[in-house]
């Protein structure tokens, strides 16, 4: 079964970046974070996949997933 893809926002070379898991190139660019996130949720909603986004240092900030939940959350009863 094939790895459900991804798209990644980090940092790299002075510019913020969106990748899909897979792709060897970013897929876009972006100045600030805060447009790169917005890019890159755009790209994940429409693949229907998990949004991974890191701090500068590489390390992962937050993860959203718009479309088949790997990790889905336990109801409460």
């Amino acid at each position: 079964m094939p790895k459900p893809k991804s798209v990644e926002t980090y940092h790299e070379g002075g510019q913020w970046k969106n990748k899909v898991t897979g792709n060897t190139k970013a897929s876009n660019t972006a100045a600030t974070k805060k447009d790169a996130v917005s890019k890159g949720k755009a790209q994940a909603k429409d693949l229907g996949a998990e949004h991974v986004i890191k701090n500068k240092d590489g390390k992962i900030s937050q993860k959203n997933s718009y479309g088949n939940d790997p990790n889905p959350p336990k109801d409460k009863k």
